[in-house]
């Protein structure tokens, strides 16, 4: 049980950052979200990382790709700095010692996903080759918005057989499923959307799962995070999940606003690792105004 925490001022601060929270496992950005241009780590930045990481037992480490990253895109600059990007990623998740690297692999365009299907299996063989063997390719799925690949089973499904690599695994975000019509607020739904899952996939090829309430209703297509309890899944429902048998295998990132609107806080922790642990639930504090 963990959250995404902030790697600002060096990655090794990530580590402190997680401790604070009393997360067992962690997501970072290795570059800046929403720029193309990387900032270069250090080989005394990238060992300092993994000596606190081994030293406060934290583990596993994903990445979190940029989010610029399109495979699906039909424009062929884009594809390519896409590529170049996410390879970086993967290069980088192997240097740290991460597990993996998590990634929404992006829009169509209105160019359709069977159009597009090729290009993106393409792409993503180019990133697995040109980066090392011990990092993984992390799918998220999508909330179902638009014209964005991967907010069915069935596409993910197209895409991780097309790639052909144990390598790359799925990370599943909570509030994505919800949103895109995965009901998983139920008991009925929950056994729904896993045997959904299985349908199309093995137990061991789920990776992660970022827990997130949302903000909007069933089928909404709406990515917006919210804290647990606070939103349309709830609190009941994030209990049945993280004891679920598939779910509870994979590591649980929180990537929630948070109660001081700055992200995933030690309130949130306590209160997931209180439903996976059955102990008593912990107040959580009020929302600040406009959260």
């Amino acid at each position: 049980m963990g959250a995404h925490v902030s790697a600002a001022g060096g990655l090794y601060k990530a580590v402190g950052r997680a401790q604070e929270l009393e997360a067992e496992a962690i997501q970072i950005f290795g570059a800046a979200p929403q720029m193309w241009r990387r900032k270069q780590h250090s080989e005394e930045e990238i060992a300092r990382f993994r000596e606190a990481a081994a030293d406060a037992r934290l583990g596993p480490v994903f990445i979190h790709a940029v989010y610029l990253i399109n495979l699906a895109s039909p424009n062929p600059e884009l594809l390519e700095k896409s590529v170049d990007a996410l390879t970086a990623e993967l290069r980088l998740g192997s240097q740290i010692g991460a597990a993996g690297v998590i990634v929404h692999v992006g829009s169509h365009m209105g160019a359709g996903f069977e159009p597009q299907l090729p290009q993106m299996v393409d792409a993503m063989r180019r990133c697995l080759d040109d980066s090392p063997e011990d990092i993984l390719l992390c799918l998220e799925n999508n909330a179902g918005a638009g014209r964005s690949v991967g907010s069915t089973f069935e596409e993910l499904s197209a895409m991780v057989g097309g790639a052909a690599s144990e390598r790359v695994r799925l990370c599943l975000d909570t509030c994505h499923l919800h949103a895109a019509g995965y009901d998983v607020s139920t008991e009925r739904g929950l056994r729904e959307v896993v045997a959904a899952y299985r349908a199309e996939f093995s137990d061991d090829q789920l990776a992660a799962v970022h827990a997130n309430d949302s903000k909007t209703e069933l089928g909404s297509g709406k990515d917006r995070h919210e804290n647990l309890g606070h939103g349309s899944i709830g609190l009941p429902a994030f209990r049945r999940m993280v004891r679920n048998r598939l779910l509870r295998r994979a590591a649980w990132l929180l990537e929630v606003p948070g109660y001081e609107t700055d992200g995933p806080g030690r309130p949130d922790v306590e209160m997931l690792r209180a439903l996976r642990d059955e102990s008593e639930l912990p107040a959580a504090p009020p929302l600040e105004t406009g959260v």
